[in-house]
């Protein structure tokens, strides 16, 4: 393939990596996959774009991961998904654990207001109304101490 086909190529995949972050942010992993489906990418160093976009501040998995966060908290989801989502998302487990800390979130209340909207103010009475709360507090990725607490509040 000729070498002016390979810079087609590359300005192509920049601009289409620098549209869809204007869209929304993107962890690398996720930006890099969304290149490669569009088949962009033949005869371009994807590695040494997305570090071009990076040091531009374009592409940050920071900023990512900040977003995404807060976006699902806003979502009522809980610690667990939030964690296991931007694992797959490919945002390394340190920045995961930094965003998840500054995330300054009070999860017992998250869940219990998640709970509250679901089913209402009222405790279940019976064992099997709260399992089924439960499941669906875990479901939502709460973890099983934070469920516990819920009921145990009476």
């Amino acid at each position: 393939m000729p070498s002016s086909t390979h810079s087609e190529n590359r300005t192509r995949c920049l601009q289409t990596a620098i549209r869809l972050l204007s869209m929304r942010e993107h962890s690398r992993q996720e930006l890099s996959q969304k290149l490669h489906q569009k088949q962009l990418t033949e005869g371009v160093d994807v590695v040494a774009l997305l570090d071009q976009l990076e040091l531009a501040d374009y592409l940050s998995d920071l900023r990512f991961a900040d977003m995404f966060v807060r976006s699902r908290i806003q979502k009522g989801q809980g610690p667990q998904k939030i964690r296991y989502e931007l694992a797959q998302r490919g945002v390394n487990q340190t920045l995961i654990s930094e965003t998840m800390q500054n995330a300054d979130v009070d999860w017992l209340l998250l869940a219990q207001q998640q709970r509250e909207k679901r089913f209402g103010l009222l405790l279940p009475e019976t064992y099997k109304e709260q399992a089924r709360q439960s499941r669906f507090l875990a479901g939502r990725g709460f973890f099983s101490d934070t469920i516990k607490m819920i009921f145990n509040r009476q």
